[in-house]
């Protein structure tokens, strides 16, 4: 891109919509820029078609970078859903959009495997969990379903120009800590409003693998994040093409920094009803497990799945509890039928549904019963979140999930045999 503005001393929000939208910005500013993809869930798509259709004049600026997808309820869990869902596929299809249907998988894993979220670009999706992108260093955020209608209409958003935090990691995480365990001990140190409409700017990532990016980045709106940016490196760079000014600035200016040693994390857990109540997972051993769900845009990609099939080799799941498991998307699924994860899984005794959503918003495929437990790969434990008022989540890696679907109740993912209750 030619004639940039001046990016000295900008973070890398900071320096991807002072690109976008032609000018030098600075944080708190309004800026209305370009988007380059616009993605719309099936839970919110009939609110984006009754804005675009009643109050924007029916218009599409650019159909090529508009992807809906069917992913929160699908398969269709009722003749109501079923309804509306036909009336969402048959939009897209009337207007030229892409439709990614049922089974294809959720929307942040689809577009990241389709290549729909690329570093410097601005991704837009009405999930809020839109932060995925992040991963890749696109500016991914979740907006409601009128400001989405409008970027949809216009192919421009407005923004406000978020301060950033800085979260870097030092030293090695030890055996048995995951991407997962890290990401929630950020949001245990930021809490749940620690970093409230700014971006999270994540240095020294270099021992995390893509997928693992994918699950920092995913949680980043759990501490009140517009966006959570991964600094490009080497391996970004292997997979994608990185903008040459999309760089880790070392004069850029934070609202806020954070150290965290990887040296000091242990397999934790986030107990209900909220995010930020993170614990070591040892302070709630013994607690007994109804349903453990292994899935969702945070934890449901082949080396997750690959993760709970290793503990699970050779042994079953607890009798008295259940274990549903849900790839991501139609590829992990079918790169799990390929190397043998799927069968060792399913040998042990987990129940595999549709790649999608899942259970995880408490509409259908393993909701909750009053006085349940659930032990969940997911991002979010709040009451109610996967059915009854009732039901208790606890928010966990997959290999804490995997050794509690063993025991029966929760123990640490090292756990030999899954039964470790020291």
């Amino acid at each position: 891109m030619n004639n940039l503005p001046d990016l000295k001393g900008l973070t890398l929000a900071e320096r991807i919509l002072s690109v976008k939208a032609g000018h030098r910005i600075t944080p708190g500013e309004i800026v209305v820029v370009p988007v380059d993809q616009v993605m719309v869930v099936d839970s919110i798509a009939p609110a984006v078609i009754k804005f675009i259709e009643n109050d924007l004049g029916n218009k599409i600026a650019n159909p090529d970078v508009i992807s809906v997808v069917i992913d929160h309820v699908a398969p269709a869990s009722t003749v109501q859903v079923a309804t509306t869902q036909k009336a969402v596929r048959d939009f897209a299809r009337d207007r030229g959009l892409r439709l990614f249907d049922v089974g294809r998988g959720i929307c942040h894993q689809v577009l990241f495997e389709e290549g729909l979220a690329q570093p410097g670009w601005i991704v837009l999706g009405s999930d809020s969990h839109s932060t995925t992108y992040g991963a890749v260093c696109a500016f991914g955020t979740g907006m409601g379903a009128s400001d989405i209608a409008l970027s949809v209409a216009t192919g421009r958003t407005w923004l406000r120009v978020p301060e950033t935090v800085k979260v870097t990691f030092t030293g090695n995480r030890q055996p048995g800590v995951s991407a997962k365990d890290v990401a929630l001990s950020v949001i245990k140190e930021l809490r749940a409003d620690g970093a409230t409409y700014c971006s999270i700017e994540y240095h020294n990532t270099t021992t995390f693998s893509m997928s693992e990016r994918l699950t920092l980045a995913n949680l980043a709106v759990e501490a009140g994040a517009k966006v959570g940016l991964v600094v490009p490196d080497k391996l970004t760079k292997t997979a994608f093409k990185v903008p040459e000014w999309l760089i880790a600035d070392p004069h850029a200016r934070f609202h806020h920094e954070v150290v965290i040693d990887l040296d000091e994390i242990a397999p934790v857990i986030s107990a209900p009803f909220a995010v930020d109540n993170v614990h070591d997972v040892k302070d709630v051993i013994g607690t007994k497990v109804d349903q453990v769900f292994v899935g969702t845009c945070t934890n449901g990609r082949l080396d997750d799945l690959q993760q709970v099939a290793k503990i699970l080799k050779g042994k079953t799941v607890a009798e008295e509890t259940r274990l549903l498991v849900i790839p991501a998307s139609s590829k992990v699924l079918e790169a799990a039928v390929a190397d043998g994860t799927i069968a060792t899984l399913l040998s042990a005794g987990a129940i595999l549904a549709t790649p999608g959503c899942g259970p995880c918003m408490g509409r259908h495929m393993g909701v909750l019963a009053p006085g349940e437990v659930c032990v969940s790969t997911a991002n979010r434990n709040f009451v109610g979140r996967m059915g009854s008022p009732d039901a208790k989540i606890f928010l966990a890696s997959p290999a804490t999930a995997a050794a509690t679907a063993v025991a029966g109740h929760l123990v640490l993912p090292d756990s030999p045999g899954g039964h470790n209750d020291q």
